[in-house]
């Protein structure tokens, strides 16, 4: 089993460090041969950012292989997903103890997000060198 993820693309635009990839993500049953009948099977395009000092390499409408290792994939998880779950549900139970007001818990636990969600916001250029991707 590899250690890296991969999706094909093509090269939208090449900026001066960065090389915008649109790569086209499907859903594990979009193989299947009735995939076309079944509401289960999706793709989206999404655009993903490569950081690279080698921009000369690459030129709009070039085919290009995005890698990323699983580790990166599941840290990126674990940011984005999993402590704010944790975050959410602690602060909803703290919450709830001490008032015994579901209301004010639910609403806690959700106003609690943003300032998680904006301490990810200010290390994003810290957290971009460690969930990066590459070109293959």
């Amino acid at each position: 089993m590899s250690n890296n993820i991969s999706h094909s693309g093509v090269v939208e635009s090449v900026e001066d460090g960065c090389v915008h990839v649109r790569i086209v993500q499907t859903s594990a049953c979009s193989a299947c041969k009735v995939a076309g009948y079944c509401n289960a099977s999706e793709s989206k395009e999404k655009l993903v950012d490569v950081y690279t000092a080698d921009t000369q390499r690459y030129s709009v409408g070039q085919s290009v292989t995005v890698m990323a290792s699983r580790q990166v994939a599941a840290h990126a998880l674990l940011l984005g997903f999993g402590l704010p779950f944790l975050v959410l549900v602690g602060v909803l139970v703290v919450v709830l103890q001490m008032t015994g007001n579901e209301l004010w818990a639910a609403l806690a636990g959700l106003l609690s997000l943003a300032p998680y969600y904006l301490l990810l916001y200010f290390f994003r250029n810290r957290l971009r060198d460690k969930l990066s991707f590459w070109i293959e």
